[in-house]
């Protein structure tokens, strides 16, 4: 039985509500980065074979957490940015070529694309704050849509897309599918072979509760050769580790698109903390964050406050937006952080995000300062 209180020691002055920003390590993730340190100290890199059992734990809990892919179609890369430009620039883009995002995507997910644009791509931005959004993004396709990149969740107003709906559209008519499930991954359950996901990309610093610096890259195994490889390096090779070689070739799995040294530190964080995750189980996970949000929804209609975020169950992960009556997001905000909540403005309104671990007396003294 995993003792919470114990993992999550935060102070009695901190209401954290902001996992859709960066989270809270759980205290095994601190030991085991002392442990690392310490070992570091003491002895260096003596064990180093050991250090790469951790990176394959860490690919195998990646590759549960997405629905059990193959741990080889995993690649550990330094955040979701740096994944979703490895598809823009890896992709053999024509002149006239769609991509098909949301109009409420983050930088991050929106930036590389445009920046193809010197290459004649298009990107059309469709509005999903409608009661269908799917079918939005869908009728946006036309016969030079190349990929559809969208969040499984969205950061601001926290709508939960439907995947497969849009992952089987993309399969029939032949467009490439990609998915940023940063505000998914750790918060709720997550399948790629469902989404039909040619690729799924997200850093681990929100609800996967570990450090920054460490992200999931997959690659569907049909996709993988699409990619034109931009960063070389000794990591990304076959014949890794034989260093008097001259010849080489990428390497056959998701390694190729790893250039360099591993970020070991963020290794040895992130696989303790999906470790949590994983004696717990997602749906133990997605079950206790859901009555949570449902807590904080009802807490935040008794106050009076707008809701921005969607009403239906189906449609929320972990994300709860809200305006109150006339008062400014940022005064708001303002308000709470004086009383200790830890949350941000997006939105245009005020985003709150518990976790499965979050007390509700947390919630309950947040609301209660509005």
């Amino acid at each position: 039985m995993v003792d919470l209180q114990a993992e999550f020691p935060l102070r009695d002055d901190v209401l954290y509500l902001n996992h859709a920003a960066v989270a809270p390590w759980p205290r095994r993730t601190r030991d085991a980065v002392l442990a690392f340190a310490d070992e570091n100290i003491h002895q260096g890199a003596r064990d180093y074979p050991r250090w790469g059992e951790v990176e394959q734990r860490l690919r195998e809990h990646l590759a549960w957490l997405i629905g059990g892919v193959d741990s080889r179609d995993v690649a550990l890369l330094k955040n979701t940015s740096e994944g979703l430009s490895v598809i823009a620039e890896g992709l053999d883009w024509q002149a006239g070529d769609q991509v098909v995002i949301s109009d409420q995507e983050f930088p991050s997910n929106r930036i590389p694309w445009q920046a193809l644009g010197d290459r004649g791509v298009e990107v059309v931005s469709v509005d999903v704050a409608g009661d269908d959004p799917e079918r939005a993004l869908i009728e946006a396709f036309t016969e030079r849509t190349r990929l559809v990149s969208i969040s499984s969740v969205q950061y601001g107003t926290g709508i939960r897309m439907d995947l497969p709906r849009i992952g089987a559209a993309c399969r029939q008519r032949g467009v490439l599918f990609c998915v940023d499930a940063i505000q998914s991954l750790g918060a709720v359950a997550f399948d790629a072979h469902a989404a039909q996901a040619d690729f799924v990309v997200a850093d681990g610093h929100k609800w996967m509760l570990g450090p920054e610096g460490v992200a999931l890259f997959y690659c569907h195994p049909d996709a993988r050769e699409r990619l034109r490889l931009r960063q070389f390096g000794w990591h990304m090779i076959a014949n890794a580790g034989d260093y008097g070689r001259s010849d080489w070739r990428p390497a056959d799995d998701a390694r190729r698109f790893e250039c360099g040294s591993p970020n070991m530190l963020g290794v040895h964080a992130l696989e303790a903390s999906l470790s949590l995750l994983r004696e717990l189980g997602m749906a133990e996970v997605e079950q206790r964050l859901g009555e949570r949000v449902d807590h904080l929804y009802a807490a935040l209609q008794d106050a009076g406050a707008t809701l921005l975020s969607p009403a239906q169950p189906a449609r929320r992960a972990g994300i709860v937006t809200f305006r109150l009556g006339s008062e400014a997001p940022g005064t708001t905000r303002q308000r709470l952080q004086a009383g200790g909540v830890v949350c941000a403005e997006r939105g245009g309104g005020v985003r709150l995000s518990p976790h499965f671990y979050t007390d509700y007396r947390v919630i309950d003294r947040a609301v209660a300062l509005l």
